[in-house]
C-alpha cells in the first residue's frame, strides 16, 4: 500500500492531518540529533527520529534501512526526522521522494560556523556514531567542503536555514509548537540568498590562499558553465551590457569598500567596464573609477584604449590610488560583456546563441586575467623565498615577515644591517602610498598605517600573507600540521621562525581583534585566558629545562593580523634572529608584557603603548640583561651567550619573567 493511500479509518479528524518529513541538513556537531530530540520531547505531534548511526539495532546502518523505517513511520501516521548529514543533493534525493499529497517535505539546515561544529565534535563523548575526539575535526572539515544547501526545486515544500544558535532556537520553537493537525507555510526561510553556494565558490576561487593559481582557469570554466542565454536577457539592454563579474557575498556591501565596509581582504576586483574604458555611466564602472581616482584612469590608459566584448584587461593599481591605500586592492580587471546597445556595431540584436558564447568568453577572460595575477604573485613569492628568506604564503613570525627584502647575509656587516633598517624604518612611516599588499614584493605582508583614526587607534590594512595567523585562528582544523592546541578561545602553535630556543604563539580565536590596540575591557577574560595558557606552556618547558627563562607579551604594532601572545625564552639562541628589528621587537618598549596589558585594560579599558612604536625598532642594540651596547647582531649574540648579569629590576616585578625556582638569583 502506498504511504498516501494508507487507511486511517476510525481516527476521525486525524485523517486530515498531514505528516511531515523533516530532512535535517548539517555537519557533524551542528546539533541535528539534539534538534530532533528536543522537538520530540515537547511536541504533541507524534514524531520518529531516524538516525543512520543507530538504525542497525543500535549500530550504524544503511541509507536503505533509513528509507524503509521512514516509510513505515509515515504509514503509521507519524512525522519523521531524518537525522543524517544530508549535505548534498544526491544524499537527500531519496528522502525527498517520501513526500506526496499527504506528506510535506521540510528541510531544516543547521548551517552553523565550522569552528563551532568542530569544537562540539571534538569535545563530545559517547557519540552514537563514535565521531568524536581528534578525528572529528578532519571529518567535519572534509564534509563541509562538499556542502550544497538545499533548494525548493529539489522537491521540498519548506526550507528553513539556521545560521546562528538563535536561529536554531527559533526553529525549535516553531516545530515544538506543531500540533497533530497543524501545518507550516511553504517557502524558503532564514537565508536571503538560497544560491549562496555559487557565490562562496567564486569567493573561494578569488582567494589566492585557498585556490592554487594552476587551478584558476579550470575552476573558472566550471563556474561559467552555469550561465545560459537567459543570463544575457537579464542584462541592461540600454547599455553596452555590463556583466556583474564582481561576485562577493551580498552583505559585503559596496565593492569599492570591501575591506573598510565589509571586512573582506581582497587584492583584485573586476569592473563591468564600457568599451572606451573610461569613467562615467553608472553602476559598477562609475563606482570603481570614482573610488580609484585619477590614478586608475591613467593606469588603465597605459594598458589599453578600448575593449571588445568578451575581453578583459588587467590594470595594476598605482599606490597613490585610494583603492590601493584604503582597501588594499592591487589590481582592477576591466571586463566587457555582450553588447546589447543597438548604437554599437557589435550589438547582439537578440542573437542569444552568439551572446552566450560572448558571455562565456567574458568570464574566461576575467578568470584568466585573475589567474595571471595569481601566478605572478606565486612566482614572486617563490622568488622571495629563494632569494630573501621565507615564502610570504607560508606561516612566519611577524618580525621575520616584514624583513623579506634584506640580504640573507646582512648580519655579517653592521653597515648593511643599518642601511636595511633605515630603509625599512622609512617604509613603516605609514604614508597612504604604501598601505596594502603589493604583489611585486616591496610591501607584501607589511602592516602600514594611514592617517584615519578610529577610537584613538590607527586603521590598519593587512597584506595577503599577513592574514595567515587570522586564517589559522578562525579555521585551525585546516592547519593541523602546525597547530599544537585548540580550545574555544585560543589556538597554540610554534613560531615557524623562532627567535629563541622556545618560541610559541597563542592566537585569540575572536573576530575583530587584529592586535592589542583593538582590545577593550570586555576582552579582559580573553587576555587572562591567553596569559594562563602561555604560563602553563612556559612552566611545562621549565620542567624539561630549568635553565630557561620566559617572557609573555605582545608586539605593540604587529605586522601579522590577529591578536597573538608571544611565549619566548630569553636565551634568544636562534638562527632566525638576524637583525636589529628582530631583537628590538622583543627587548624594548615595543614588547608589551602580558601582565602589563592585563593591568592596563583592567584599569583604563584599553592598552596604550608607552613609546613611539617605530622608534623602538631602530634604537641601538643593547643586552637585555646588562644593557651593554653592541654594534651588530653577531657581536650581541656572542655577548648574550655568556652574559650572566641580573635582569633589570622592572622585569623582575609582577611576574614579567617566568622562571624555575632554582633561577631565583637572576635579579640584582
Amino acid at each position: 500500500m502506498d504511504i498516501d493511500d494508507a487507511s486511517h479509518e476510525g481516527k476521525g479528524e486525524e485523517t486530515k492531518a498531514k505528516r511531515i518529513v523533516v530532512i535535517l541538513v548539517g555537519a557533524p556537531g551542528s546539533g541535528k540529533s539534539t534538534f530532533g530530540e528536543q522537538v520530540m520531547r515537547s511536541s504533541t505531534r507524534p514524531w520518529v527520529r531516524i538516525c543512520q548511526d543507530t538504525i542497525g539495532g543500535g549500530k550504524s546502518g544503511t541509507k536503505a534501512q533509513c528509507l524503509k523505517s521512514a516509510a513505515s513511520a509515515l504509514k503509521d501516521g507519524k512525522s519523521v526526522f531524518i537525522d543524517r548529514c544530508n549535505l548534498d543533493r544526491e544524499q537527500r534525493a531519496e528522502f525527498v521522494k517520501l513526500g506526496g499529497p499527504n506528506v510535506d517535505v521540510h528541510g531544516v539546515v543547521l548551517d552553523l560556523p565550522a569552528k563551532l561544529c568542530i569544537s562540539r565534535s571534538v569535545k563530545r563523548t559517547g557519540h552514537e556514531g563514535n565521531l568524536q575526539g581528534g578525528k572529528a575535526a578532519a571529518v567535519v572539515n572534509r564534509m563541509l567542503q562538499k556542502k550544497e544547501l538545499p533548494k525548493l526545486s529539489e522537491g521540498f515544500t519548506r526550507i528553513t536555514v539556521c545560521q546562528s544558535e538563535s536561529d536554531v532556537e527559533a526553529s525549535l520553537n516553531t516545530y515544538s509548537a506543531l500540533g497533530p493537525l497543524d501545518t507550516l507555510p511553504n517557502g524558503y526561510f532564514g537565508q536571503k540568498n538560497p544560491d549562496a553556494k555559487i557565490q562562496l565558490g567564486i569567493m573561494k576561487f578569488l582567494k589566492k590562499a585557498e585556490v592554487p593559481a594552476a587551478n584558476a582557469v579550470s575552476e573558472a570554466k566550471s563556474i561559467q558553465s552555469s550561465f545560459s542565454p537567459q543570463s544575457i536577457k537579464e542584462m541592461d539592454s540600454s547599455s553596452n551590457g555590463p556583466v556583474n563579474v564582481s561576485s562577493f557575498p551580498e552583505n559585503a556591501g559596496d565593492i569599492t569598500r570591501l575591506y573598510s565596509g565589509g571586512g573582506l581582504s581582497c587584492n583584485v576586483i573586476a569592473n563591468a567596464a564600457n568599451w572606451r574604458l573610461k569613467p562615467g555611466g553608472g553602476g559598477v564602472n562609475a563606482a570603481i573609477f570614482n573610488a580609484g581616482g585619477p590614478a586608475l584612469e591613467v593606469a588603465t590608459k597605459e594598458q589599453a584604449k578600448s575593449l571588445q566584448p568578451g575581453r578583459a584587461v588587467v590594470v595594476p593599481l598605482p599606490s597613490n590610488s585610494p583603492l590601493f591605500s584604503r582597501e588594499g586592492i592591487t589590481h582592477v580587471i576591466h571586463v566587457l560583456g555582450p553588447n546589447m546597445n543597438p548604437q554599437r556595431p557589435n550589438c547582439l540584436d537578440n542573437d542569444y546563441i552568439t551572446g552566450c558564447k560572448v558571455l562565456r568568453d567574458t568570464y574566461t577572460s576575467l578568470f584568466e586575467g585573475f589567474a595571471s595575477v595569481a601566478r605572478s604573485q606565486e612566482k614572486l613569492a617563490k622568488g622571495s623565498n629563494e632569494n630573501h628568506g621565507p615564502n610570504p604564503s607560508e606561516l612566519q613570525d611577524h618580525t621575520e615577515g616584514v624583513n623579506m627584502k634584506h640580504s640573507p647575509n646582512n648580519d655579517q656587516k653592521s653597515k648593511r644591517e643599518g642601511d636595511h633598517d633605515n630603509d625599512r624604518s622609512k617604509k613603516c612611516k605609514g604614508s597612504q602610498d604604501e598601505v596594502g599588499a603589493d604583489i611585486h614584493g616591496s610591501r607584501t605582508g607589511k602592516l602600514e598605517k594611514n592617517n584615519d583614526k578610529i577610537d584613538g587607534s590607527m586603521t590598519k590594512i593587512w597584506g595577503s600573507w599577513a592574514q595567515t595567523l587570522y586564517h589559522i585562528a578562525m579555521h585551525p582544523e585546516r592547519h593541523m600540521d602546525v597547530v599544537l592546541e585548540i580550545s574555544d578561545n585560543v589556538v597554540v602553535l610554534n613560531d615557524l621562525y623562532p627567535k629563541a630556543k622556545r618560541h610559541l604563539l597563542v592566537l585569540a580565536r575572536y573576530e575583530g581583534l587584529d592586535c592589542l590596540a583593538d582590545v577593550r575591557k570586555e576582552h579582559l577574560h580573553l587576555l587572562r585566558a591567553m596569559h594562563d595558557v602561555g604560563l602553563r606552556l612556559a612552566e611545562k618547558f621549565l620542567q624539561e629545562d630549568a635553565s630557561l627563562i620566559f617572557r609573555l607579551g605582545y608586539h605593540s604594532a604587529p605586522s601579522m593580523r590577529q591578536l597573538h601572545l608571544h611565549v619566548i625564552s630569553q636565551d634568544f639562541d636562534s638562527k632566525h634572529l638576524k637583525n636589529k628589528k628582530h631583537w628590538n621587537s622583543f627587548n624594548t618598549a615595543f614588547f608589551f608584557d602580558s601582565v602589563d596589558a592585563i593591568e592596563e585594560v583592567s584599569s583604563n579599558g584599553k592598552a596604550t603603548p608607552r613609546d613611539d612604536d617605530e622608534s623602538q625598532l631602530s634604537i641601538e642594540l643593547r643586552c637585555h640583561r646588562c644593557r651593554s651596547a653592541h654594534p651588530n647582531i653577531p657581536r650581541l649574540k656572542s655577548h648574550i651567550s655568556n652574559c650572566r648579569a641580573p635582569f633589570p629590576p622592572a622585569l623582575l616585578q609582577s611576574g614579567r619573567l617566568v622562571l624555575a625556582p632554582c633561577n631565583a638569583d637572576v635579579g640584582p
